[in-house]
């Protein structure tokens, strides 16, 4: 930066969405190492390039530089991830999945279980919780980036459009093959190692 008033500026618009950063980084890339590599590189780019931040979400700004920072890192160290894929593969099918299904939510993102209220409880909500997460990273990247960009960061369909450079129709049919293939993962999860909170001992 040139001059104290771009570092104050970028101080102010940009640094509070480091942990944004951070997230889709994690998100992205899988490993929470690599994702503190990769969300440093891209904050240096932010830095660099600040001066041509002509306005605008500053968050979706600095999620596109951590995107296009994760995309080449992917490129270089697990290209496998970023190869094309048969859209009928990865489909829900012809059978969907109905979305009230056991243990999850309407956006396939989180347990339905109701809150804990004892430490066994606790221990079967922390379990869903991590099939949850083991869900969404076996997502698609592309599926998984707008999943996480809507279900967690919280970000419109046009913001997610920004930063992943496609039209809002492709960002919806992302999301909703994105949200029916978690719940088919989720459900075969389920099926295949249920988690069942033992009885009490009297």
């Amino acid at each position: 930066m040139t001059n104290s008033y771009q570092r104050e500026q970028f101080e102010q618009l940009v640094l509070p969405h480091m942990d944004a950063a951070y997230n889709l980084a994690r998100w992205l890339v899988r490993n929470p190492h690599d994702a503190e590599d990769v969300a440093q590189e891209a904050m240096t780019r932010a830095i660099k390039f600040f001066s041509g931040f002509r306005g605008g979400d500053p968050r979706a700004w600095l999620l596109t530089i951590v995107r296009n920072s994760c995309f080449t890192w992917l490129g270089r160290n697990r290209a496998k991830d970023l190869a094309e894929f048969d859209e009928e593969t990865h489909s829900p099918g012809a059978n969907p999945v109905a979305v009230n299904s056991p243990g999850i939510s309407a956006h396939g993102n989180q347990s339905s279980i109701p809150g804990p209220a004892n430490p066994e409880a606790m221990a079967v909500a922390q379990a869903e919780s991590a099939r949850v997460r083991r869900a969404l990273e076996e997502l698609p990247v592309i599926f998984r980036e707008a999943v996480v960009m809507r279900e967690i960061e919280g970000m419109s369909y046009k913001e997610i459009a920004d930063v992943t450079n496609v039209s809002v129709g492709t960002v919806m049919s992302r999301l909703s093959r994105g949200r029916d293939r978690l719940r088919a993962i989720l459900v075969e999860s389920i099926r295949t190692n249920p988690v069942r909170q033992e009885e009490p001992i009297p």
